[in-house]
């Protein structure tokens, strides 16, 4: 690993798990989960909107268990389960007692399951392009689960993810591709998500009953073109939680905080800058 490569960052022990995470900016605690592209990391995903968010928020993005630079433990389990015990563990090393929360697709799952299960623990909540609830699998997510390592594969899932083909191109391609590759990267991604894959998706949702009794202001994000996770996904969280509000943005795929980086960082920001202060406890004063 290159001194140089702006992937690695911080290191911290987290649910005993030795985890790569990037901080900067003070301010309210948010923290970012990232998707579950192959050969993704916190930085991949976050690098365009992390600098913006942490103008006015302490901004935490981890690299979480079998993804990035984090520790890939022999014989891990990866589940929703473990997950969310890998994202509490990083607050808990971080001693952050509450944090306002972003998930990205598969993140968003994790996000969403976090909320429920540790509702203190949570401020407000984003989900963008969210997995968490059941839907049927579609082509592109199970194209990009089921990736295995050339170039030319990595670039077919790159054109699943963008609207804006400009933003796609071969050197982009070749990057994620040798970041797919590097040692350990593949045989962690590929016991994640094995064929058949709607059982994965149906694991990383949430029972509906739970969502809907999230009280956690809730800001939905959510590309119109996306054909990694459908748009009917956050429809239904949006419908699903009562403090939910709901952003489409047009002529964009998966990748809003990439295609429409400055707008979703500045629609963020606000979001959580409505939270005053005193913002009671999420739990508190709900019937």
């Amino acid at each position: 690993m290159s001194e140089n490569n702006p992937e690695i960052g911080r290191s911290i022990v987290a649910a005993g798990i030795r985890t790569n995470y990037h901080d900067m900016g003070s301010g309210f605690p948010v923290l970012l989960i990232h998707g579950s592209g192959p050969g993704v990391s916190a930085w991949a995903n976050w690098r365009l909107v992390m600098p913006k968010l942490a103008e006015k928020s302490r901004v935490i993005a981890p690299d979480m268990v079998g993804f990035g630079f984090t520790e890939r433990p022999q014989g891990y389990t990866y589940s929703l389960d473990n997950w969310v015990q890998h994202a509490l563990g990083l607050l808990d090393a971080l001693g952050l007692e509450q944090v306002d929360l972003v998930g990205n697709s598969f993140g968003g799952a994790l996000s969403l399951a976090l909320t429920i299960r540790h509702p203190q623990r949570v401020r407000r909540l984003v989900l963008m392009g969210s997995a968490g609830v059941h839907f049927e699998i579609t082509p592109g997510l199970d194209a990009v689960w089921g990736y295995t390592p050339s170039f030319e594969n990595m670039r077919k899932i790159m054109d699943l993810f963008a609207w804006d083909r400009n933003l796609v191109n071969d050197e982009l391609a070749e990057l994620r591709y040798r970041a797919s590759i590097r040692p350990g990267f593949q045989e962690s991604f590929a016991a994640m998500f094995p064929a058949p894959r709607q059982r994965w998706v149906d694991a990383l949702a949430s029972p509906e009953e739970a969502i809907r009794a999230i009280p956690h202001e809730t800001l939905v994000i959510h590309g119109r073109e996306d054909r990694i996770i459908p748009l009917e996904t956050s429809l239904k969280l949006s419908q699903l939680i009562s403090r939910a509000q709901l952003h489409v943005f047009g002529r964009c795929g998966h990748w809003t905080q990439i295609e429409h980086a400055d707008r979703f960082a500045r629609l963020v920001s606000d979001f959580f800058a409505e939270a005053s202060a005193d913002e009671p406890h999420p739990l508190e004063g709900t019937a």
